[in-house]
This record gives C-alpha cells, structure tokens and sequence, in this order.
C-alpha cells in the first residue's frame, strides 16, 4: 500500500515522547475462568517516530514491571514475585516495532515484545485517536503537538514463562493464558 492511500488529518512527520501522565498501558486476565481481573503499569516510556510514509512509521516503549497495580497490593507482590513477572530478576519489558499495515480504519503494529529475557512477536491493532496543538507549552501551543492512539493486542503468558499451567476442577487454567493488552497513548513533539 502507499503513502497516499494512507491519509490522517493533521498527520505530523516527526519524533515523539511516549507522556506517562496522560496515557496508560493496561491488561486484562480471566480468573479462575468466571471474572476478569484489570491492571495497570504506572511507570513506562517510549519513543514514537511518525514518518513522511505513515507505514515506515516504528515505535520503541519500555514499562517498569514493578509499577504494576491491579488494585491489590497482596495480589500485586505476588505478581511480582519469582512466581510471575520475577522483577527483581527481569524489571522491563520492551517493545520495538517492526513494521506497520494498514488495515480497514486502521492499522496493524508488528513487533517484537521481550519479557523474562523471551522475545515473541506481537501484532497490536492501532488506531490513530488524532493529531492537535501540545496546549501544555506555555511559550506557544502551536510550536508543539501532541498525537493519541489506541492500540489492543493479545499475549500468551506461558510462552514468556510467567506463571504455570495450574488447573481447576475440570481442567481449565486457574489463570487464562491470553493477557488483553489495552493502550492509551499520548505523546508529545520533541522540538529544539
């Protein structure tokens, strides 16, 4: 596909900074196969290059695994214990892009996510949420920008080796494999 079938208002050509204040990086995972239980890294970062091409577009990010939250603070060390995530040994996770596609109203993010020092690939379904002013430059608005995206994706947690295949009565994992991976993402220009 090329760059001119690809149109988004407002697009931007340049470098962007990952700003943690104004965007999340959340997952999902059914327990015990009744309810789904949702949390959160608070600490993360990342780089965002939009190209004159939108699909030579890449992006790299790392999130800080001991600021996961999921509104437990037993269940979060626990998490973070050699039982799951092991932070004390691996205390990132990292994502480099390694193409992108256009795909109906949006777009599909390949990429290579590193976890527990097992690298897999991963495809994200992005949407572009819009391109605007960065109203927090207090010198001049209009020097800035700012972009938003939405961006799921889905992991298997056995294949990075966090915890095991415990079952319950009747055979079905205690924790789902599948973790919904669901991001928010606000960046700013970098100028000067």
């Amino acid at each position: 596909m090329t760059a001119q079938l690809v149109e988004i208002p407002g697009y931007v050509a340049g470098t962007w900074e990952i700003d943690p204040v104004h965007s999340g990086v959340g997952f999902t995972i059914r327990h015990l196969m009744v309810s789904k239980v949702r949390g959160r890294f608070g600490t993360f970062e990342g780089t965002i290059i939009t190209a004159e091409d939108v699909l030579d577009s890449s992006v790299t990010a790392t999130v800080d695994l001991s600021s996961i939250d999921t509104g437990n603070a037993q269940r979060d060390e626990h998490v973070r214990s050699a039982d799951f995530l092991d932070v004390a040994k691996y205390p990132s996770m990292t994502f480099r892009s390694t193409g992108l596609r256009a795909e109906d109203e949006g777009f599909l993010l390949d990429g290579e996510l590193s976890l527990r020092e097992v690298t897999k690939d991963i495809t994200f379904r992005l949407q572009v949420e819009g391109f605007g002013p960065d109203v927090f430059r207090q010198d001049d608005p209009f020097k800035g920008a700012r972009v938003g995206f939405t961006a799921t994706g889905e992991l298997s947690r056995l294949e990075f080796g966090v915890g095991d295949g415990a079952t319950i009565p009747g055979g079905a994992l205690a924790l789902s494999d599948k973790i919904q991976i669901v991001l928010e993402i606000q960046a700013a220009l970098r100028t000067g």
